[in-house]
């Protein structure tokens, strides 16, 4: 007799009630586990530590503070500095006030051109730093979304055009020594330079990059000898590094502040460095030849060169407007223009500046 085995298999209905048990089980161990992870939360928010290493060091693990890694800087100065700065802790520093933004086309729009009209400049008003010396003259940079800075004077208005050799005109250049000394002494290097300076060429690739030449200057009229002290200078335009030798400079020219009656700033510098300061602190100073950093007092013979065109030997805003007017012209028309014609390229002349000497030379020759 054979025998015989069944398979059983197991009915649809205890299937069903094995898989509602299995998932039943997870739905309750997830709840539990919720549950106590927010407790846990709860009981670390709500007690209250008396020290709360652990919170903070929970949030710096996971980067919650907004806080974190920021660079304090100890004032605003030296923030906008090092956020003007190039690489290499260099700035371009101008200074204004309100006779300089005001007017349908203001000095600083003049300068702002020549940086957007000159070879390789554009990207230099990145480092640019405008320095203003009233509300009025500061708001407009801001306006312009410039890097600007507020230089703070009490007791001083330099909102107006401050004619040369008025004692505001003195004041107001003092103070812009001090400031540039103390921006020396934060390890800033920088390029000066005046608004009436019109920037046509990137200056850095003409200046020299060698570390051991303290100051470069740029000269009314080249003798022709970068390195002699007999070439006449002119502060409008330099660029000086950040090291003790050029802090002892801004130090010993600011000192005699009260004891140069009647004299500019850039006069005392010429005297100081014929009484042998530049050698006693033994400062590496380069002049600058006027065939690239040219201006009105000597102007450049070669426009395929030229750097810039500073409207030096020339007083008042609106003379200056004027011929610099003309020259931001002048170079329009040199880049328009072919090889043969850019060499044998003249510059306009600087007839505001030639009829205000003409009148003055009237005026006191006459009386009248």
């Amino acid at each position: 007799m054979k025998s015989s085995s069944a398979i059983v298999h197991p009915s649809p209905t205890t299937t069903d009630e094995s898989s509602r048990h299995f998932i039943n089980k997870r739905v309750i161990d997830f709840t539990m586990f919720s549950l106590l992870f927010v407790g846990f939360l709860y009981i670390l928010v709500s007690i209250p530590f008396k020290d709360d290493s652990l919170f903070s060091s929970l949030k710096s693990h996971y980067n919650l503070s907004t806080t974190y890694n920021m660079i304090v800087y100890r004032d605003e100065l030296e923030a906008i500095l090092a956020e003007t700065a190039t690489e290499n802790k260099t700035v371009i520093i101008a200074v204004v006030n309100k006779a300089y933004v005001e007017g349908d086309k203001s000095m600083l729009d003049l300068f702002l051109d020549s940086f957007w009209l000159g070879d390789d400049t554009r990207g230099l008003t990145d480092h640019l730093l405008i320095v203003a010396v009233d509300q009025t003259a500061y708001e407009f940079c801001m306006f312009l979304k410039l890097h600007c800075y507020k230089l703070e004077t009490d007791g001083v208005d330099f909102d107006a055009e401050e004619m040369f050799m008025s004692d505001d005109f003195i004041k107001m250049m003092w103070r812009r020594t001090l400031f540039l000394g103390d921006v020396l002494k934060r390890g800033y290097n920088f390029i000066f330079t005046d608004t009436d300076v019109m920037w046509f060429r990137n200056p850095f690739l003409r200046l020299s990059p060698n570390e051991t030449i303290d100051l470069q200057i740029s000269t009314d009229k080249f003798n022709g000898k970068e390195w002699s002290q007999a070439n006449k200078i002119n502060t409008g335009f330099y660029m000086i590094r950040s090291n003790s030798k050029t802090i002892a400079l801004f130090d010993a020219w600011y000192a005699k502040k009260d004891n140069s009656s009647g004299m500019t700033e850039q006069d005392v510098l010429v005297m100081l460095m014929h009484e042998g300061l530049f050698r006693g602190l033994g400062l590496r100073v380069k002049f600058l030849n006027t065939l690239f950093f040219s201006g009105f007092c000597q102007t450049s013979r070669d426009v395929r060169v030229v750097v810039t065109v500073h409207a030096n030997c020339c007083r008042g805003i609106s003379t200056k407007l004027t011929d610099l007017t003309a020259v931001i012209h002048d170079w329009k028309r040199s880049k328009n223009s072919s090889a043969n014609e850019t060499s044998m390229f003249v510059w306009s002349q600087h007839r505001a500046f030639f009829w205000l000497n003409l009148y003055k030379q009237v005026k006191r020759i006459t009386g009248y």
